[in-house]
Parts: structure tokens; C-alpha cells; sequence
């Protein structure tokens, strides 16, 4: 636990110094924040949406976003929150948009119809084939089934079970209450055991 804190607490030293590089015109400082969280942002954007190609448009999307706007940026707070909190908000406005255009809710769901044919990823060569497959597998049944979650608990579940955030700064990046946190991630995580259940036996 001590070591994870201390983990934790140099890299929010280091995006300090990122933050403070960027503004003063160091090139390094804004390319070192997009190492560090573009995988990251990837993956959360991607669970939610079920879209590996639009989830990389909206991760540029919002490196532009922080680009433009880190001067804004209220340093008494914690960076990750707020880069967070932009592909979060970025995330719901796609689905609503979705929502609103079967066009695009078609051409997402036949995007995916030969997506056994894609290449494996983060595939670890050193293991054991058996052991690649079976994580590989158990990946992907957890993302199927975090996608049939409610747009609203399906933010707060990532944020949470996958990303490892704490309820206060979910309650941040989803812009809502602890206790509606707390609320909505209980009912994620029975909702999830339900449909994961069936696929267990």
C-alpha cells in the first residue's frame, strides 16, 4: 500500500512538472503527458464504447483539448482527474450521438462483424500460448459485458474496477455526488455479476 501511495505520489510530481515545462514552452513536457496517459485513456474510452478506431479519434481528441487548454488548468488539482474528466465527457456526448443516429450505430456494429480476423492485443509472447488465450479471453468477456451496462454505470465501473480511481475522483470526472457514485457502482457490479455469471459455468 505504502509503495503504491509513493508510486502514485511521484507521478503526480512528475505531470507537475510536465504541466509547469508545457506552459513555459518545453516541447518534451506536453509529448511526456501523452506517454503517460494516451494507453490509459485508450482502454477507458475503448470499454466504453465497444469503438477501438473512434476511441483512438476521441484520445486525440482530448490531448487536443488539454493542449489548448492546460492554461486553464487549476493546478490545486490533480491532473489525472482532469484529463479524466474531459474523456469522460467526450465518451457520453458520442454515445448520446449514437443514440440519436442509427446510420452510425449500424456502421459500428458491421465495423465488428470480422473482428475475429484482427491481430491479437497486448499479447504477452513469453507466455504460454494457453495462458495468452485464456487472458486474452477473459479480456474480452469482460469488455463485452461492461458494454451491456447502463451508459451512466458503465462510467463509474471502469472508472473504478478497471482504472482503479477512487470514489472521490469519480465523483469529479462523472461531475456527481459520492454517495450517487457509490449508488451507481453497486448496482454496476450486480448487474455485471449477472451477465458474467452465465458465462462462468
Amino acid at each position: 500500500m505504502q509503495a503504491t501511495l509513493a508510486r502514485q505520489a511521484i507521478g503526480e510530481n512528475a505531470e507537475e512538472r510536465w504541466v509547469t515545462g508545457h506552459l513555459a514552452g518545453d516541447p518534451r513536457a506536453f509529448s511526456a503527458l501523452v506517454d503517460r496517459y494516451q494507453v490509459r485513456l485508450l482502454n477507458f474510452i475503448n470499454r466504453s464504447l465497444g469503438d477501438h478506431a473512434r476511441a483512438e479519434d476521441l484520445v486525440q481528441e482530448v490531448f487536443i483539448r488539454v493542449y489548448r487548454h492546460l492554461h486553464r488548468f487549476d493546478r490545486t488539482k490533480k491532473f489525472s482527474t482532469w484529463i479524466y474528466t474531459i474523456a469522460s465527457n467526450l465518451t457520453k456526448n458520442e454515445l448520446r450521438n449514437r443514440r440519436r443516429s442509427p446510420v452510425v450505430l449500424f456502421q459500428t456494429i458491421t465495423r465488428h462483424w470480422d473482428e475475429d480476423h484482427r491481430a491479437v492485443e497486448f499479447e504477452d509472447r513469453s507466455q504460454h500460448p494457453d495462458s495468452v488465450y485464456l487472458k486474452r479471453h477473459l479480456r474480452e468477456m469482460v469488455d463485452r459485458s461492461v458494454r451491456l451496462l447502463p451508459e451512466h454505470h458503465r462510467i463509474v465501473f471502469v472508472l473504478r474496477e478497471i482504472e482503479g480511481k477512487s470514489y472521490q475522483e469519480i465523483a469529479e470526472i462523472a461531475g456527481c455526488s459520492l454517495g450517487t457514485v457509490k449508488s451507481r457502482l453497486n448496482r454496476a457490479r450486480s448487474r455485471f455479476a449477472e451477465i458474467v455469471a452465465p458465462l462462468l459455468d
